[in-house]
């Protein structure tokens, strides 16, 4: 009835048009390259050969480590507290710092956190230095909110840090986090930065099955941290198109 309908109002429909609309293909993007064989579903898995590795490894070897071992990060605290924003964490005079730059990359860890009230008595970064002397950054809610600049994470890796551990972050700066592969962003389940202080000695050990923890040596504490997921692998592969590259979601940089 409905093509009967369509008929009487545009008689130069045919019943062809009507029983056979043309279907545009599916949308193919030229940047992606992907195997005959594959599907739209990717298994994340860590990019990661089997070694041992020492008690506490870095970020650049930290990829290196198993799956099933420890990922280790030990050091300093620094405690900041709720709605850090992305101007406090790199004030926007410094975005035009180029991170693929080496120079420009240890300059922008060497702003990092600069944005910060007076009443933060302890700089992140000394004045004249270009890394920090904390490993881990401990904040409070909505941790990295305000504007969308992947300079907010560059920074804070640049200086030196391994990871933050935050009550709740906001969406882009954890975004941000793992495309870039920078710093490992880490959720606690308590508000840590109301029970550690900036000085405490401390160590984030990471492990696939959500067992990681937050360890403060200075108190004795130990914190449950939830687990990072699937943005573990990214992160550990030095961020989203390092991740691409080798899991030949993209052509290789020298392709």
């Amino acid at each position: 009835m409905a093509a009967s309908s369509l008929r009487s109002v545009n008689p130069t429909l045919s019943r062809t048009t009507l029983a056979s609309p043309t279907i545009s293909p599916p949308f193919q993007s030229p940047f992606l390259r992907f195997p005959p064989t594959s599907t739209a579903s990717f298994n994340l898995k860590p990019l990661v050969t089997t070694r041992s590795s020492p008690s506490f490894v870095t970020r650049s070897s930290a990829a290196a480590a198993s799956p099933q071992e420890r990922k280790t990060f030990h050091g300093l605290c620094y405690v900041v507290g709720d709605n850090i924003d992305t101007d406090q964490i790199i004030p926007a005079e410094f975005l035009t710092l180029v991170p693929s730059n080496p120079d420009e990359y240890s300059k922008l860890g060497s702003h990092a956190l600069t944005g910060l009230p007076a009443s933060y008595e302890n700089r992140f970064v000394e004045p004249g230095e270009t890394k920090t002397r904390y490993s881990i950054v401990i904040g409070g809610e909505n941790f990295g909110c305000g504007s969308s600049r992947e300079h907010a994470p560059v920074c804070l890796g640049a200086a030196g840090a391994k990871a933050v551990v935050a009550q709740s972050y906001a969406r882009i700066f954890f975004r941000n986090a793992v495309a870039t592969g920078e710093v490992y962003p880490l959720d606690a389940e308590v508000r840590v930065c109301e029970e550690c202080r900036t000085g405490d000695v401390a160590t984030v050990e990471l492990r696939e099955g959500g067992e990681s923890v937050l360890v403060n040596h200075t108190t004795g504490k130990e914190y449950r941290l939830k687990a990072i997921g699937d943005a573990g692998p990214v992160i550990d592969a030095g961020g989203i198109f390092a991740y691409a590259r080798k899991a030949g979601m993209i052509p290789s940089a020298a392709a």
